[in-house]
């Protein structure tokens, strides 16, 4: 080789030694740049660790899956629904080192379950990330992770709690897994729950726990001692339309809602319709006094013989076999009586006064659940006398709650409301009967608990007024005489009323203790006196021997009746 070929080889082999000293130092530079991101990266998650209280075994990511929320809180500030931090459980499959059924077995066993098998499906799944349960407690969580598994994952969210449990849970609601809510009040203010702005503020509903817990507590006694497939109540205050405990049965724990019946969940009070018998009588006199119907108490309708429509007879469950006055007719709650003066109203003005009332559109109240009012869709003579006394028109128990408000305050009609009204405002509403009609109402329905269908609806001291209604349930196009729902509604105190209440019982049973009756006066009413007695004191309303409606002028037109005093 040439002195020059030398020198050129030894010029190559420099340039490549060069070369490979550069890529030399490139890698180094490369590995200590990935070590010195690895340390950071396990110095932040030690230190993350440290301050969760977490071991560095089971991941843990602070990931919310829905917004923060506001409390929900009833009248008084107390708690109804609130919001604390929960975990999530996941596992990645493929990241599981451990035995995969010695692994579900302990999961399972600290999650309560009694089988171990959907946790062993997760775990073995040929996916990449699956999670195994929402919402674990904290204390669920610290188990798990002490588990030591590597592939299972913890996750932080935010866990909605009902601290009262079931107590006002249809008006309240729930949210799914995902924080959006599902029903109730948690669905109607999704917006207004989840803004930021307004996450501190709490909700403020018309509800008083207090009164809720009492009429719950009584319906279900109720509903347990007739053997009742449902029921519902609501107190409302006459002036406002505030709404201080609304309640259905079966009972929902919101808690829990994902496991329970489709039948604890629906809302007997705003969402389901029924005919509700004879509390309307109490509506047709209102009309009747206010179109000119009624001019007089001591008017007089013959009520000797069922009533002959078509093919149709309309008849009295207590029949009297006699002309019956006006206070008559309500107190021992004629069909044949009231169906006259219907008849006299007529349809078209039976038809405003109860569109004015609200009761042909869904009830009014600020929750999605609301029931449509079924009617006749002919609305001729024989439907405007059935619809009288409430046959063959469905509607809520709010419905009613509502038109007895009017009927009873003076006759101004407002809609129904969940949340607080505040600062003593009240809105204008709408007149739909007379000062007088009302007035005259309010001693009707006085009658009734004091010598009529209704006297175990009384609450000592507090004057109670009310009216009965048994109805039979359609079912396929027929009426079944062993299916019933019963209602009392009602106000308190009747010289100067100021809450209604509305107690309804779905299917009772007769007892040995009622001899066999099934009748509102025998199931309905009584749960009314008791909630009253109950409530009464928490809402200032002051018992009194000596105050009371004077019955005079209707007694003077009862046969049998002397006036008192």
């Amino acid at each position: 080789m040439s002195p020059a070929a030398q020198r050129q080889l030894r010029i190559q082999l420099a340039g490549k030694r060069q070369a490979q000293l550069v890529r030399s130092r490139q890698r180094l530079m490369i590995g200590i740049m990935l070590f010195t991101a690895l340390v950071g990266i396990i110095g932040l998650r030690l230190a993350d660790l440290s301050l969760t209280g977490s071991s560095a075994v089971a991941a843990t990511r602070a990931i919310a899956f829905a917004p923060p929320r506001a409390d929900i809180v009833d009248r008084t500030g107390a708690d109804l629904a609130t919001t604390f931090d929960a975990f999530a459980l996941a596992v990645r499959p493929q990241a599981v080192v451990g035995d995969p059924e010695v692994l579900a077995r302990r999961i399972a066993k600290i999650l309560g379950r009694e089988s171990a098998l959907a946790v062993y499906k997760e775990i073995t799944h040929h996916g990449k990330y699956r999670y195994i349960q929402r919402r674990i407690l904290p204390a669920e969580a610290k188990a798990i992770n002490a588990i030591g598994e590597p592939g299972l994952v913890l996750e932080r969210e935010q866990e909605r709690v009902y601290p009262n449990q079931f107590l006002a849970a249809h008006v309240i609601g729930y949210t799914n897994v995902d924080g959006v809510g599902q029903a109730g009040m948690e669905r109607a203010y999704q917006d207004r729950l989840t803004d930021m702005a307004l996450r501190d503020t709490p909700l403020e509903l018309a509800i008083d726990a207090r009164v809720q817990h009492a009429v719950e507590s009584e319906l279900q006694t109720a509903m347990t001692k007739h053997s009742a497939i449902g029921a519902s109540g609501i107190v409302m205050d006459v002036r406002t339309g505030e709404v201080l405990a609304l309640a259905s049965l079966p009972e929902l724990n919101p808690n829990k809602a994902g496991i329970v019946s489709p039948d604890a969940i629906f809302n007997r009070a705003t969402l389901g319709v029924y005919e509700l018998g004879s509390t309307f009588k109490a509506l047709t006199m209102g009309m009747a006094i206010d179109t000119g119907v009624i001019t007089s108490m001591a008017q007089q309708y013959d009520a000797t013989h069922p009533l002959q429509m078509g093919r149709f007879r309309i008849r009295d469950d207590h029949p009297k076999a006699r002309r019956l006055s006006i206070p008559e007719i309500f107190m021992y709650s004629s069909n044949i009586g009231t169906a006259q003066i219907a008849q006299e109203i007529g349809s078209a003005r039976q038809q405003k006064f109860l569109k004015e009332l609200g009761f042909l559109d869904p009830a009014v109240i600020e929750l999605k659940e609301r029931g449509r009012t079924l009617y006749p869709a002919q609305w001729g003579e024989l439907a405007t006398m059935t619809v009288s006394y409430g046959h063959g028109i469905a509607v809520t128990p709010l419905h009613l709650a509502s038109a007895y408000a009017a009927l009873v305050n003076g006759g101004v009609w407002r809609p129904a409301t969940l949340l607080k009204v505040q600062g003593g405002g009240v809105g204008k509403g709408r007149r739909v009967f007379s000062e007088e009609a009302s007035r005259t109402m309010r001693a009707m329905l006085r009658l009734v608990v004091t010598h009529g269908t209704g006297k175990q609806a009384e609450a000592q001291g507090y004057r109670v007024g009310g009216k009965t209604g048994t109805a039979e349930k359609p079912d396929g196009g027929r009426y079944n005489r062993d299916a019933m729902v019963t209602t009392f509604a009602a106000a308190f105190p009747m010289d100067d009323p100021k809450y209604v209440v509305v107690a309804m019982l779905d299917e009772p049973k007769g007892t040995k203790e009622t001899h066999g009756f099934r009748g509102a006066g025998w199931n309905a009413a009584p749960v009314v006196s008791k909630v009253i007695s109950r409530i009464a004191p928490v809402l200032g309303v002051t018992p009194s021997d000596v105050r009371d409606v004077d019955l005079n002028p209707l007694l003077a037109y009862v046969q049998g009746k002397q006036p008192t005093g």
